[in-house]
């Protein structure tokens, strides 16, 4: 039984790990941006192929997958999901309208390679977009048998409040994603996963850890991080602390922004300004920064020995942190994996549902 995969919008390897990590071969990743060609070949040591996914051909994909009669196929991906954010919702002028025809080149090179399986992860508000609809319904006509799931990913043992859609769909019969790992009362903690690193100063490099780094903060936001609760508010600072912007009434709607986190329940979800305090409830719950770049690391399921870089220079925070807040955490990747192995295992040898490609 063999599984060949590749992974679309690949960035740094957070799916493709997690995939080979439930046993899953992925042959390739395509992604646009070459920054993340060094970590994913390293790490995932697949192929890299550097392309617009728009100018990517179904003929392409083909070649790569293995020439084998028990050969599965599957076609996996996470399409940028900034037009779908809730974030990008509130923006009138959404000037990346032009992303979300990335859902509709995925759609694409399903139709051009009709693989076995398919499998999308993407933010919850997708499945509200009629783009959405139509895909789902592009796929059944296809013949595939299509699920897909609001994943709340502390469920799965993933130690943050992420929330994702993942949608499975299999030529072979129903699939769905594995039941639930985990409850409330043992979700993984921020404790759980990284008090036990060294502390370190805001601006500081830990001597035992590159990685293990923060942004440097002004004074007056040293202040405010002194004067801020885990899971509090800029309620609770003095006047003289607060931002004009918070004496608004839209800026009661920004409440975490300028927040800590709490030692005993799982992270907020780590975005790509995870390092900058002021973007979200980034702050560390005692001391007084914000997240490192090792320990979102950890946040997004990274093993301590990935590499993110291949020298100590080309360590640059607002980089390493668009390639961490972008990727899938790597044990989401890992379920996603085990589910369609197990999916595998119970239809494998029965008949697909159209001729193969």
């Amino acid at each position: 039984m063999k599984t060949s995969a590749i992974d679309l919008f690949c960035g740094i390897g957070g799916l493709s790990y997690g995939l080979q990590k439930a046993g899953i071969s992925v042959v390739a990743g395509v992604d646009l941006d070459e920054s993340s060609q060094f970590a994913y070949k390293e790490n995932v040591k697949a192929d890299f192929i550097l392309k617009d996914i728009s100018k990517f051909r179904g003929e392409e994909i083909n070649k790569k997958y293995w020439r084998s009669k028990d050969q599965i196929r599957i076609l996996a991906g996470c399409a940028p999901c900034q037009p779908f954010s809730t974030h990008s919702n509130k923006i009138k002028n959404k000037k990346q309208t032009k992303k979300w025809r990335l859902i509709s080149e995925f759609k694409r090179l399903v139709d051009e390679t009709n693989p076995d399986i398919v499998t999308m992860e993407n933010v919850p508000n997708l499945a509200n977009q009629k783009i959405f609809e139509g895909f789902i319904t592009f796929l059944e006509q296809k013949g595939y048998f299509v699920s897909y799931s609001n994943v709340f990913c502390p469920d799965y043992g993933i130690p943050q409040k992420r929330r994702r859609l993942v949608l499975l769909a299999s030529k072979y019969g129903e699939i769905s994603l594995i039941p639930k790992t985990r409850s409330e009362e043992n979700y993984v903690t921020l404790r759980d996963a990284i008090e036990h690193l060294p502390p370190v100063e805001a601006g500081e490099v830990c001597e035992s850890d590159p990685l293990h780094r923060s942004i440097k903060l002004t004074g007056i936001n040293l202040q405010r991080i002194k004067a801020s609760k885990p899971n509090g508010t800029w309620f609770d600072w003095n006047e003289e602390l607060k931002l004009a912007c918070h004496k608004k009434i839209t800026g009661n709607t920004y409440k975490s922004v300028y927040g800590r986190m709490s030692w005993d329940e799982p992270s907020s979800t780590i975005t790509t300004q995870f390092h900058n305090y002021g973007t979200g409830r980034f702050g560390h719950p005692t001391q007084n920064r914000a997240l490192t770049i090792r320990e979102a690391a950890i946040l997004q399921t990274f093993p301590i020995d990935y590499k993110f870089y291949e020298n100590e220079k080309d360590i640059f925070i607002r980089k390493l942190g668009v390639h961490i807040g972008n990727a899938v955490p790597v044990d989401l990747g890992f379920v996603i994996g085990k589910s369609i192995k197990l999916h595998i295992e119970g239809h494998h040898g029965k008949t697909r549902r159209s001729v193969l490609v």
